[in-house]
This record gives structure tokens, C-alpha cells and sequence, in this order.
């Protein structure tokens, strides 16, 4: 899978979960940058994530993401 599809794929379950069209996430995006993205909705976030690529994330790279390209490059390897 390439790079360019996991942000196509993960922007709409972005726009899904935060209900918001508008959201653009890049490499860079973090918690800060989306509204409504607070503990809570990471946890939905996360579990819409692991549906949308049909994996789960270790605990550690959960805990280890710093934004959305670390996301990716989670996403990227459990694709491997």
C-alpha cells in the first residue's frame, strides 16, 4: 500500500469521526490541529482506524504517536 492512499483512507475516517468535512490531515497533524480530538475521541479514533485497515495497534505505538505520520508509518508496517 502506498503512503498516498493511507492518507486518502485515513482523512475520510478523520472527516467521519470528528463529523467534520472539511479535515485535511497531513504528516504533521496532530491532536492540537483537529477540534474535538481529546482523549476520548483517540480512543474512537484508534478503533476506527483499526477497522478501516483491518489491524490492531500495539499499545506502544499508540502511546508512542506524536501525529498523524507516525500513525501512518504504524499503519504502513503492520501492512508489511
Amino acid at each position: 500500500m502506498e503512503r498516498s492512499e493511507v492518507f486518502e483512507r485515513l482523512n475520510q475516517v478523520f472527516c467521519e469521526v470528528f463529523d467534520d468535512d472539511a479535515i485535511t490531515v497531513t504528516e504533521e497533524t496532530t491532536a492540537a490541529d483537529v477540534a474535538g480530538w481529546d482523549s476520548l475521541m483517540h480512543i474512537t479514533l484508534i478503533a476506527e482506524v483499526e477497522e478501516e485497515f483491518d489491524m490492531k495497534f500495539p499499545m506502544k505505538s499508540v502511546v508512542g504517536m506524536k501525529n498523524v505520520g507516525d500513525m501512518v508509518d504504524v499503519i504502513l508496517e503492520a501492512d508489511e
